[in-house]
């Protein structure tokens, strides 16, 4: 297996769908990398030379990936909550951030149900 900014990425895929086995790299990201580095798509991980794998390694060290992503993103939504606006309120209360119903749906946020007495009448 190729290691890449601390992943291992799988080594029978093609290197466009590897990369984005990596937080912080989607396609179009992957398929631009491979592009500035002459890379092609369709090539698979196993049959990269160390050199064209160092020059993608290079490419992505200029982007904020995996760890320290991860923790801007927790910062932010600490930071959301911290001041109290709307989308903090909600991260606060495990409900949807952005706009959807909850009337119905929304139970990834909300968890399992739970039932309320003398609900129907």
């Amino acid at each position: 297996m190729a290691r890449i900014a601390g992943v291992d990425i799988p080594r029978d895929k093609r290197v466009v769908i590897s990369l984005t086995y990596i937080y912080g790299v989607g396609p179009s990201v992957a398929k631009k990398v491979l592009a500035e580095c002459n890379i092609s798509e369709d090539i698979r991980v196993k049959d990269l030379t160390d050199d064209q794998i160092n020059a993608i390694r290079q490419k992505l060290d200029g982007i904020k990936l995996e760890g320290d992503l991860r923790r801007e993103v927790q910062l932010n939504i600490k930071r959301l909550m911290e001041i109290g606006c709307y989308r903090g309120l909600r991260h606060r209360k495990g409900l949807p951030v952005r706009g959807q119903r909850t009337k119905t749906n929304a139970r990834t946020r909300k968890g399992p149900r739970r039932t309320v007495a003398n609900k129907k009448k």
